[in-house]
């Protein structure tokens, strides 16, 4: 009990820090961290998940939108190699931003279950619409959440990936920005960042279509980029020899 009310301490003084400067009600408002669903195929597919987790048997959960969706797509048989035996399961689903897997999580897709480790990459679909601070504050409440409902779970916060030709792209700036205010939710404990955007990238900073195609959504070799890039991390969260 006191290690728990420890990390919901530790927790809400992140959330607090990365609310500075901004009033109560500007925070209450903003679209990043108000929790809505989606409608059409994106309801199906997230009642698909949430039945996939009540079976059980989940250690390892991957969050995030198209990006991770995609695991499914050109990622599949890289995920098959990485995770087939892991028990994980693909929570991601395209389109989709912070205030919308806040909403998933609060919905059904933790449900009955405490993965060994949950990896989460989210943000780029709200680098058009939010500040960097907003969506640091997005995922900042998804890390709240996972910590609530799933104590034990470990947290790898990845970097939102850059996209975009070159580092002057105007969403590639909101999420680097973005990204060096969500670092600061790691402790070391639970929650773990890692940023892992320069492995997608030529030495110019240049992004590579033959890795990202549309500069933005990862080939097969993008994904192979991925699962490499974390590996290491992944086997020591999840406690694997």
């Amino acid at each position: 009990m006191l290690q728990r009310s420890m990390i919901t301490v530790l927790t809400g003084f992140l959330l607090a820090a990365l609310s500075t400067g901004v009033s109560a009600d500007e925070k209450k408002q903003h679209s990043a961290i108000k929790p809505v669903p989606r409608k059409g195929g994106w309801m199906k597919r997230h009642e698909a998940m949430n039945a996939r987790v009540k079976k059980g048997n989940v250690d390892l959960v991957f969050i995030g939108d198209s990006i991770t969706q995609g695991w499914e797509r050109n990622g599949r048989k890289v995920w098959e190699e990485h995770y087939g035996k892991r028990n994980a399961v693909n929570l991601g689903i395209s389109g989709d931003r912070t205030q919308h897997v806040i909403w998933r999580l609060q919905n059904g897709n933790l449900e009955g279950i405490e993965p060994k480790l949950a990896v989460i990459m989210i943000g780029t679909n709200n680098s058009g619409d939010n500040t960097p601070r907003e969506i640091a504050e997005g995922t900042a409440e998804i890390v709240k959440i996972i910590r609530k409902a799933c104590p034990k779970t470990k947290i790898l916060l990845l970097a939102t990936f850059p996209r975009g030709k070159d580092a002057n792209d105007k969403r590639r700036i909101v999420n680097r920005s973005s990204n060096a205010i969500t670092a600061k939710l790691a402790d070391g404990k639970q929650v773990f960042f890692l940023d892992i955007g320069k492995k997608f990238l030529e030495e110019d900073g240049t992004l590579p279509r033959r890795i990202m195609p549309d500069l933005l959504h990862l080939s097969q070799e993008g994904y192979r980029i991925w699962a490499a890039a974390i590996e290491a991390e992944v086997k020591k969260l999840m406690g694997e020899k």
